[in-house]
């Protein structure tokens, strides 16, 4: 019933009902990457651009979209790296996931530090 109600009203634990649909009726499954995302691509429009997105494998996260993929999808290239022999260049970094707005985000030493707190100043305590 959770798995339901997650389908149902959350977009960022995956495809909701709504992109499942759609993608059962108009996608094409043109490859799936190293974290298991899988990519479609859809019929092309009046203009003969097709639509392309991404099923995430699990929380919806952009920045595991590797950087071949990164390019298919946003029509930097027309081949998808499925269909190429795509490698890496050597200043490409391997994948790190975004940690901002957690525990583990980076913080400097000096933002760390609370400042020193002079007698010019009385914090407000309920007792007074």
């Amino acid at each position: 019933m959770a798995g339901f109600l997650k389908q149902t009203f959350t977009w960022w634990n995956g495809n909701t009902i709504g992109t499942r649909f759609f993608t059962w009726r108009k996608g094409k499954a043109v490859g799936e990457d190293q974290f298991g995302n899988v990519y479609y691509e859809g019929r092309p429009n009046q203009e003969g651009k097709t639509r392309r997105w991404v099923i995430y494998k699990d929380y919806s996260e952009a920045s595991t979209i590797p950087p071949g993929w990164h390019g298919w999808i946003h029509y930097r290239t027309d081949v998808p790296p499925s269909q190429e022999h795509y490698k890496a260049h050597k200043w490409e970094k391997p994948y790190q996931p975004n940690l901002t707005g957690t525990n583990a985000a980076y913080s400097s030493k000096e933002s760390r530090k609370c400042p020193h707190i002079t007698g010019d100043y009385d914090a407000w305590s309920p007792e007074k």
